[in-house]
Parts: structure tokens; sequence; C-alpha cells
């Protein structure tokens, strides 16, 4: 469920705001107002409250550097959302090229970076008795410490996508790439959460400490689910479907009649869901039990299967050989419940759908998923909340 407030739309990206942001900007008028002391109450908080934003500006400018080189490479961008540690723009798919991966990941500091140097220039060209000389510099600094806190080298940090591109490069292995930049990432994350519990120990600063602990445990986590998403990724593209198809069809004569047919099979407590006609040892093609209702019962008597069937061609088919995220792909693009798996000669071997599909990766993985709950799947023709295959099948193949 979509928590996020949405508040507009940048350069036609649109912009949220996750609640717990109001919680960092309380904070951040807090520290500016409490710094600005000097210059009155009044001033102080109302320069407090202007600094606030004006950081958090910055935030979406960086994220907005991010974005904007991710359309120029064709990327769409879905959001930009400003949260509890910052920001982050949802890119739907990776760039094809380690150059391409850099410039994405480089781009939101080179952005705060730009920032930092006209903002410096700015307050230079202030007197020094003027206030704002302070409030620009002030906020000229915070850019350069968030340009320079993203370049560290661990994802999900732009130093971590940096890092990724680089061994991307190096290595030729794009979720290797991944793995190693989040394992980086991670390692991280438990050297802040140290760091944080050694600044409250040995200082007595708690604030500060626990800050730097949750930075690291976002980090960690994080970094965690970048190298989840991309082991699924790894496994969409692995698994075929041959791997995952079942043959839960039942095969009639195309010769019969549609009375015989139907009292045969429709019938049963528990007919199945799809029927493949065949005559002369061959497929036919597949029969839709809708195709029969439209047939007047009366030519049940004289009409056979063949008259219904939809030809093996006109169906919506794969290979043995395709991956899973084709077939994800595939079953999401054309809003398919499943869809028929063909041999190399062209004759039915399986069919899979979305609880096929979950029951292969779990088992690829070693994930719970009991027969219970790929039969909700089966049955309501939809992924698990955790489990969002259709997403990551299209940044893995696109």
């Amino acid at each position: 469920m979509q928590t996020n407030w949405r508040i507009g739309s940048f350069f036609g990206i649109p912009l949220f705001l996750d609640p717990l942001w109001f919680v960092i900007l309380g904070l951040a008028i807090l520290n500016f107002a409490v710094a600005y002391q000097e210059l009155g109450t009044v001033l102080a908080w109302s320069s407090g409250v202007i600094m606030a934003l004006l950081l958090f500006a910055s935030v979406l400018l960086h994220e907005l550097g991010h974005s904007l080189v991710a359309r120029s490479q064709g990327i769409k961008v879905n959001s930009i959302t400003l949260f509890l540690f910052g920001g982050i723009a949802a890119i739907e798919e990776e760039s094809k090229t380690p150059g391409k991966a850099f410039q994405v990941a480089i781009a939101g500091p080179v952005v705060s970076i730009v920032l930092f140097l006209l903002l410096r220039l700015v307050a230079d060209a202030l007197p020094n008795a003027n206030p704002l000389h302070v409030m620009v510099g002030d906020l000229a600094r915070i850019n350069l410490v968030l340009a320079l806190f993203n370049l560290i080298p661990g994802l999900p940090l732009d130093g971590g996508q940096v890092l990724k591109a680089a061994l991307w490069q190096a290595t030729g292995d794009r979720f290797q790439a991944v793995h190693l930049a989040a394992k980086a990432g991670q390692i991280l994350g438990y050297g802040a959460i140290a760091l944080g519990l050694a600044v409250d120990y040995f200082t007595g600063e708690l604030v500060t400490g626990l800050w730097i602990a949750l930075l690291g445990w976002f980090g960690i986590r994080n970094a965690t689910s970048y190298d989840r998403v991309t082991m699924l990724q790894e496994t969409l593209l692995k698994l075929k479907a041959t791997e995952a198809m079942t043959r839960d069809f039942r095969i009639v004569d195309a010769n019969q009649t549609l009375r015989a047919f139907a009292d045969l099979y429709l019938l049963e407590t528990a007919p199945a869901q799809v029927y493949f006609a065949e005559s002369d040892g061959r497929y036919r093609g597949m029969v839709s039990i809708d195709d029969l209702r439209l047939v007047e019962r009366s030519e049940w008597e004289t009409k056979t299967v063949e008259s219904i069937v939809h030809p093996l061609t006109e169906i919506p088919t794969v290979e043995e050989s395709t991956n899973i995220a084709e077939v994800i792909n595939k079953l999401e693009n054309e809003n398919l419940p499943r869809v028929t798996v063909l041999s190399p000669a062209g004759a039915v071997a399986g069919v899979i759908d979305r609880g096929d599909i979950v029951r292969a990766v779990a088992q690829t993985l070693g994930l719970r998923m009991t027969d219970a709950d790929i039969k909700r799947i089966k049955e309501e023709g939809s992924y698990p909340p955790g489990l969002q295959l259709q997403v990551i099948a299209k940044s893995t193949t696109n």
C-alpha cells in the first residue's frame, strides 16, 4: 500500500514525501534555529525553516541529477521520494553498459558539488557581517558533505553504484559487481553501527551516536535488498520454462463431438482448466470452454472439438528454453492467466502460470512456500506482496 504523499512533480517526475520526512525536517529546523540564535528568536526560527527547506531542495536536485541522466538513456524514472535519510530516485531499470551506469551514479554527487561551488561563490560575494553570508556558506558546506558522503563506496550510496559500475567494467558480470558492491555496503553499515556505539560510549553524544548507527542500519538493510534482488534476477534468467512448467492439462480427442467432450470432462467434480485437442498423433490446438458455450447446444451433437480449437500458432506460447524472466514478462504484457510451453518439435510440453513460476523460484532459492500458497497464487493470478516477480523480471530483461 502506498503510504507516501504525492506533492507534485518535477520535470514530469512524480515527487513524494515519506511521512517520516517531517521528523528529519523538524530536527533540521531545530538545528539551524539553535545555530542562528544570535540573530534573535524570530529571525533564527525563520532562518531555520528556510535553511531546512533549502537543504531538502538540495537533496531533491541531487536525486534529479540521477533521474535526468537516466531519462537521457531512455530509462523510465517512476518517482523521487524524500524520506528520513534523504532522498531516492526510483529508476525502473539498469543502464545498458557500465559506462552509462557510472554516468547515472555520478550525476547526483556532481550536482551537489556544482551547488557547493556556486553557493560558495555567492557567500564570498556577500559581506561577512551579512547573516546571509553565514547561511549561504552553511548551505554550500552541506552540499559538499552530501556529495562526499554519497561517494562512500558501498551500496546503496552513489559511491556504491560507482563501485558497481567499475567492477562491472572489470569483470564483465553485472550481477557479480552488484554482489561485491552490496557486500561493501554491508561492511560499511556494520562499521557505522560500531562507530555510532563508540561515539555514544566514549563521548556521551547519544543523539549523534544513534544517528550514525541508524545510518549504518539503513545501509545494511538496503545493501542486503540490492543483493537479494540481484539474486532473484539471476535466478529468473537461469531458470528455463521446462523447469517450471507442469502437465496440468488434459488431452482430448479432436474428432469427438462437443456433446461427448462436455459429458466426459465438464461434468467432472474438478474439471481441468486447460484442454488440448489431438488427432492422428498431432496436437490440433487449445480448447476454450468459453468457445464451447458460444455454440448452440443443438449443434453439440454434430460439431466436433476440432471446430472450436485455437491452433498452437494462434495461442500464447514459449519454448522450453525460454528463461522465466521472459515468461513472466509475456504473462504480464499480454495479461495472460498462463502460457503454453512448446517442445523443439512444436508439440505441447507443458503449461506455466504464476503459481508454477513462484514454486520453481522458491525451490531454487530455498524460500518457504506452501502448497496452499501456490494454490492461492494460481487462483488469484497475482504474485505475493513480498515477491513482486513482475517488477524484477521487467528490470532484468529491459
